[in-house]
């Protein structure tokens, strides 16, 4: 099978159809808008078939998060079929109809020519929970690298086009349902659910992996992590969402290949983080990719800090606060990728001002220093976008005010759009030693406080300022004069 892979041409797969008597699959638990665009696809004369993650999660009795329909109609033909549609994606074209909140993801079947980076449509597509109110914007759907906005200008001829390097530009080389099976990843994401008769379509043994909670890669292992080497992260998400082991060739490929995760996108690179931390298995995910020493090729800064302070209160704080995310998602709360860059990187942040003199480690300069440092190195590898970094630096700039609250001007950190996330920062670090306990449970008390008990609250926070001499402003040190600033050009 993998040498006929490696030259390009579908492999020979026996097909393997499982009757509907014979699987667990019930279109009771089928979206009622997936078998819509199923049956209309069905009655305009082209093959519809169900694909993908989906399938998997509903024999592995979990509920799926999205629903991907695989067809021989031509995007235009969807399109025509549906008005609720609209075309995406320059390189790699698909149909997405819309029915509300609720999009299905209609793919025409792909000629079994292999994807370049970014191209090939990921079969399980975690929908990220939604940004918190205090983020300036939402998450971009991650479900497919290179999206366009509106309707994407390309013809329809399905021509396939190469750059010098052999990296796809455009590819829409259409084929058939058996050539099709070859363009996906892992074999546990290659079943078809066939809705003329409800059966299962196997070409490649999905249902014994599936059942045996194995990750095998389709065609030879070294080929799919070069042509694609974000595999890899989805190998690992899959193994932390899923529990399923990984198939020893796979594996052996992984611990070879790694590397070449430097060659991919950053902002490909900070989707895949997003998948890994922020889609309710943070705290495996971190298990897994430091088992299979891939955080060293994604966040290289953070790997060593944690090899280098093994069981630290940092760790501990890492550990807790993915915990938390996770448990915020399944609880179906809102998780920010402000807060998950705060938890990855406190460790070089910390090591950076640990490394200024002892007296700067609580001035806010020296800690925003440390917070640009370690976005810069983070950055070499994956993009954070400006907003998260921005909204992580007023996280921490926020810390030293909460942990001594100080006059009356403090309580109007409450006001401020990232206080939550910076309480929810110093509870953590409280929870780990890190900070101070009765601050965080004063501030909690505060937050309780009806509006009359606040304005007490107040008076004694300026009583105790002014017994200091610290004159209710909110610090503990004396203004400094203001400087004069000379006029441009001197003197």
């Amino acid at each position: 099978m993998n040498s006929d892979f490696e030259t390009g041409a579908a492999p020979a797969g026996a097909l393997h159809v499982i009757p509907r008597a014979e699987h667990t699959i019930s279109r009771q638990n089928i979206s009622p808008n997936a078998l819509r665009v199923l049956y209309r696809l069905r009655e305009g004369g082209y093959q519809a078939f169900l694909v993908g993650g989906c399938l998997r999660d509903l024999l592995l009795g979990v509920e799926p998060k999205d629903f991907d329909v695989a067809t021989s109609a031509r995007p235009e033909e969807v399109r025509r079929l549906f008005r609720n549609c609209r075309l995406i994606g320059r390189r790699f074209r698909l149909a997405h109809v819309f029915f509300g909140r609720e999009i299905i993801e209609v793919a025409t079947f792909r000629a079994a020519s292999a994807p370049s980076q970014g191209e090939e449509p990921d079969d399980d597509p975690d929908i990220l929970p939604e940004v918190g109110a205090s983020e300036d914007a939402g998450i971009p759907d991650t479900s497919l690298p290179d999206e366009d906005e509106g309707e994407a200008d390309v013809d329809d001829t399905g021509d396939r086009v190469l750059d010098d390097h052999g990296r796809i530009l455009r590819d829409n080389t259409y084929g058939t349902v058996n050539e099709d099976v070859w363009r996906r990843d892992f074999t546990c994401n290659a079943l078809y659910y066939n809705i003329e008769d409800f059966s299962l379509w196997d070409y490649v043994g999905a249902m014994e992996d599936i059942a045996a909670r194995r990750l095998r890669l389709i065609g030879d292992p070294e080929q799919r992590f070069r042509e694609d080497p974000v595999r890899m992260l989805r190998a690992a998400r899959f193994e932390a969402k899923l529990g399923f082991s990984i198939e020893a060739q796979t594996e052996a490929q992984i611990g070879k290949l790694r590397q070449l995760l430097t060659q991919v996108p950053a902002a490909r690179l900070f989707d895949e983080t997003l998948k890994l931390f922020l889609t309710g298995h943070g705290e495996r995910s971190l298990e897994v990719l430091r088992r299979r020493e891939l955080l060293g090729v994604l966040y290289p800064s953070v790997d060593r800090y944690l090899r280098a302070h093994p069981g630290s209160l940092v760790e501990q704080l890492l550990i807790t606060g993915l915990r938390s995310t996770d448990e915020r998602v399944a609880a179906g709360k809102t998780v920010t990728p402000t807060f998950l860059f705060t938890l990855l990187l406190y460790g070089p942040i910390a090591q950076y001002i640990e490394r200024q003199p002892p007296d700067r480690w609580h001035d806010v300069a020296t800690i925003l220093e440390g917070c640009d440092y370690a976005v810069r190195a983070a950055q070499q590898q994956v993009q954070i976008p400006k907003r998260f970094a921005l909204g992580m630096r007023e996280m921490f700039a926020l810390q030293p005010r909460l942990e001594h609250p100080r006059g009356r001007r403090t309580l109007r950190l409450i006001e401020q759009p990232r206080f939550r996330a910076a309480f929810d920062l110093l509870l953590l670090r409280s929870q780990v030693g890190m900070a101070p306990k009765e601050a965080a449970a004063w501030w909690t008390r505060v937050q309780e406080a009806s509006p009359e008990e606040r304005e007490r609250i107040a008076d004694k926070l300026e009583q105790h300022a002014s017994q200091r001499g610290e004159g209710g402003g909110g610090g503990g040190r004396p203004r400094r004069r203001r400087r004069r600033r000379r006029p441009a050009g001197g003197e």
